[in-house]
C-alpha cells in the first residue's frame, strides 16, 4: 500500500475545510440520534448495532493500514497504534452493550459515521504507517515531553470519557424515560463531560504522534461535539430551568466554552 504524500496534504486541507462546515452546520441542524433521534433523519436500526457499524471500520481499517506496511513490528508506530485501538476496541465493542434502553439510531447518522471513520482512518495511520520519516519515530520519541504529555493527556480524556458515560448510564432505571441532570465528576464544569473527555483524548493523540492529521482529528471532533453540546446545553435549559441555569457550565470546555 503506498501514500503520496503531495495527495495527502491536499486531503488533510480538504478534511479541515469539511470538518468547518461541518460544525456550522450542526449550530443549525441537530443530529438525529440520542437525545435528538428524530423520524426526519429516515428509517432506524438499534441503537447497539448502529454504534458499532459506525466505530468498527476505523478499527478495522487501522488493522488493514498497520498489517501492509514496513512498520508493522517498529516499537514507536506499534505503541501508537495499540493507544489508538483502545478507545476504538471500547467503542465498537464495549460501549454498545452497555446502552440502556431501545433508542434507534438513523442509518443516514450510521452511514455518516461510517464513511468519517473510515476517511480518519487513513488520515492516521497514512500519517503513522506510511509517511512519518523514519526518524520522526526512532525510540528515543518515547522519551519525549510529546509523547510523555500527550500520553497523560489521552489516558486522562478516556478516563474522563468513560468515567462520564457511567454517570449518564445510572441515571435511569429500567423502563424510566425521564431526563435528569448528570452531576459529579467533569459534570461539575461542562455539560457534556463526556464529549469534553473524548476530545481531551484526541488532543492527546494529537501530541503524541506529533501530526497534522491529529490536529485535523481534533478540529473534527471539536466540529462534531462542540455544537452538539451546546444543543444538549440548551434543551437542558428548557427542561430544568433555573435548576440547570445556577449551576452556570460550560458546554464542553470548562470554564472557556
Amino acid at each position: 500500500m503506498q501514500f503520496n504524500d503531495f495527495y495527502y496534504q491536499i486531503y488533510l486541507v480538504t478534511m479541515t475545510l469539511v470538518a468547518v462546515i461541518v460544525f456550522v452546520s450542526l449550530l443549525f441542524v441537530e443530529a438525529g440520534y440520542g437525545k435528538f433521534v428524530s423520524k426526519k433523519w429516515g428509517h432506524g436500526i438499534s441503537n447497539k448495532t448502529g454504534w458499532m457499524l459506525m466505530e468498527m471500520p476505523v478499527f478495522i481499517s487501522m488493522v488493514l493500514l498497520w498489517w501492509f506496511s514496513e512498520k508493522t513490528f517498529e516499537t514507536v508506530p506499534l505503541i501508537i497504534f495499540i493507544m489508538f485501538q483502545i478507545h476504538y476496541f471500547h467503542r465498537s465493542f464495549v460501549f454498545p452493550f452497555r446502552l440502556k434502553g431501545s433508542n434507534i439510531m438513523p442509518l443516514t447518522i450510521v452511514l455518516m459515521g461510517f464513511t468519517f471513520n473510515v476517511l480518519n482512518a487513513f488520515m492516521q495511520g497514512g500519517w503513522i504507517f506510511y509517511l512519518a520519516p523514519a526518524e520522526v519515530f526512532e525510540i528515543s520519541w518515547l522519551y519525549s515531553w510529546q509523547f510523555i504529555l500527550g500520553t497523560l493527556v489521552y489516558f486522562t480524556g478516556m478516563i474522563i470519557n468513560i468515567s462520564s458515560d457511567n454517570i449518564i448510564r445510572k441515571l435511569r432505571k429500567p423502563g424510566d424515560n425521564k431526563y435528569y441532570l448528570p452531576e459529579g465528576g467533569m459534570f461539575r464544569y461542562v455539560v457534556s463531560a463526556n464529549y469534553f473527555g473524548e476530545l481531551l483524548e484526541w488532543i492527546g493523540f494529537a501530541l503524541l504522534s506529533w501530526s497534522w492529521a491529529g490536529v485535523v482529528f481534533v478540529l473534527w471532533s471539536f466540529a462534531n461535539l462542540a455544537p452538539r453540546a451546546r444543543s444538549t446545553y440548551k434543551k437542558y435549559e428548557l427542561l430544568f430551568g433555573e435548576e440547570f441555569t445556577k449551576r452556570k457550565l460550560r458546554y464542553i470546555i470548562p470554564f472557556v466554552y
